[in-house]
């Protein structure tokens, strides 16, 4: 144990990080020898090309659009922190978490609103704090290809964006996307177990 606790000291901040991302110390070792895997050249950043070396976005319909959430404000390189609090993002609930959670404290990154939060901005493209249908309609045609004909597509963004837009002003804000997730178990589908 000795030596895990000493591979975990030349993580810069490592204290601060595993508080911020409630992540175990073996959780946020690995994660470090992940992103050094991924730092091919030794930089001490990642930048999208070495993001995309990862195989499960490769091949994910929105794998982009998740890319791009490890740049925010259109930053060139995301360092270890930074990669790790997206990550966090996917960590399993814990219901002990829930249950000790000190209310003056920030809401975990894992939290059931921050993964809906993370989810929404991967649909509002343009940061306006509302789905269009456009933006919709992109997502979907990422998601189901050429399956479906551009018509089908544009009923289904439209169709989605009327049940869920309460307000009536023909796009969904983040209020009007929670409401219409309710049912859904979010903490469960994003969520990425060797994340613990």
């Amino acid at each position: 144990m000795g030596s895990h606790s000493s591979a975990v000291a030349r993580i810069p901040d490592a204290d601060d990080i595993r508080r911020e991302t409630g992540f175990s110390q073996a959780s946020l070792l690995r994660l470090y020898h992940r992103f050094r895997s991924l730092d091919r050249n030794k930089k001490g950043y990642l930048s999208r090309a070495d993001l995309q070396q990862i195989g499960a976005l490769a091949v994910n319909p929105l794998g982009d659009r998740i890319i791009d959430s490890f740049f925010p404000d259109g930053s060139l390189q995301v360092d270890f922190p930074g990669f790790v609090r997206v990550l966090a993002h996917f960590r399993p609930i814990n219901e002990e978490d829930t249950r000790t959670r000190d209310p003056k404290e920030p809401e975990p990154l894992n939290s059931r609103m921050n993964k809906l939060r993370f989810a929404f901005q991967l649909y509002d493209q343009d940061r306006d704090g509302k789905i269009s249908q456009q933006e919709m309609l992109q997502v979907l045609r990422l998601m189901v290809g050429v399956q479906v004909t551009e018509e089908q597509l544009e009923s289904i963004a439209d169709r989605t964006v009327q049940e869920a837009d309460e307000d009536g002003d023909g796009a969904v804000s983040f209020l009007e996307f929670t409401k219409s997730l309710e049912k859904m178990n979010i903490e469960q589908k994003m969520s990425i177990r060797i994340l613990k």
